[in-house]
């Protein structure tokens, strides 16, 4: 018998919380050196590792439920206008080229799907919060 801890059994999938610093920290690399997507995170981000240390718990949190995160990104990213629904298909294209190099083609897959349904979240979020409160809904 081993002193190892069990892994949570409401874990999404198999992964470690070290591939998910080292996902977060590739993913973030590039995103300071990206034409659209680093200017406006430069606009927010003052100290990176903090930065990246915050966001990887929050995927932490979502995959392998370790209570890790505290916050409400939704807020955030609704109360920055520079921030618009069109830059998350950029987010996400990049973030799944880093799945897909850093991670096992199954493991990788599966947190593009976790992305996509939170990327697709704060895109429809930043949309309908910030349109006048009588105008109709936009429709995706």
């Amino acid at each position: 018998m081993t002193d190892q801890p069990l892994p949570n059994p409401l874990r999404k999938f198999d992964i470690s919380a070290e591939e998910i610093n080292r996902v977060v920290a590739v993913f973030y690399g590039r995103i300071r050196t990206h034409a659209v997507l680093g200017p406006v995170f430069a606009n927010h981000v003052t100290d990176w590792p903090e930065h990246e240390e915050k966001i990887a718990g929050f995927w932490r949190n979502a995959i392998l439920r370790e209570g890790s995160y505290n916050g409400n990104p939704m807020r955030v990213h609704v109360s920055r206008p520079d921030i618009k629904a069109e830059h998350f298909p950029d987010w996400l294209d990049l973030f799944y080229q880093v799945l897909s190099e850093e991670l096992p083609h199954d493991i990788g897959r599966k947190w593009a799907v976790l992305a996509q349904r939170i990327g697709e979240g704060f895109r429809t979020g930043i949309v309908s919060m910030r349109q006048p409160k009588d105008a109709p809904p936009v429709l995706f």
